[in-house]
C-alpha cells in the first residue's frame, strides 16, 4: 500500500472542512493567544521568543581556568589526536551462498 503524499493529505482535509461547511457546520475564530491561558492567564514559559535577547557577561577568566586546568591533565608530549593503539583498516569481505550468488556483505 502506498503512502499518500502531502499533497493528496492536503486535499483531503480541505475536502472533509468543506464538506463539514456544506452540512451547516461552523468555524469560528479564537483570538490569538487566546487558547494557550491557562487558569486565565497567558504561560509565561510558551511568551520566552517574545522577550528581548538578554546580554550575556563575558567570562575570559573562566574559560582561561578551565583550559589551564584541561592542559594539566593533558600527558606531556602528546597530541590530542594520538591515541594508543594503531587503527586496523577494516576490510569488506563478501559472503556467497552455495550458488556463487553475494548474500551480504560484511566488513572484519
Amino acid at each position: 500500500m502506498k503512502r499518500p503524499t502531502k499533497k493528496e493529505i492536503r486535499q483531503q482535509l480541505n475536502d472533509e472542512v468543506e464538506q463539514y461547511l456544506q452540512k451547516g457546520g461552523e468555524v469560528s475564530e479564537v483570538v490569538r493567544g487566546a487558547t494557550g491561558l491557562q487558569n486565565g492567564r497567558y504561560d509565561e514559559r510558551s511568551m520566552a521568543f517574545e522577550k528581548p535577547k538578554e546580554e550575556r557577561t563575558p567570562v575570559p577568566e573562566v574559560m582561561q581556568a578551565i583550559d589551564q586546568r584541561r592542559d594539566s591533565q593533558r600527558k606531556p608530549g602528546r597530541s590530542v589526536t594520538a591515541t594508543s593503539q594503531p587503527r586496523r583498516r577494516l576490510r569488506k569481505k563478501i559472503i556467497y551462498d552455495d550458488f556463487g550468488e553475494p548474500l551480504r556483505i560484511i566488513w572484519e
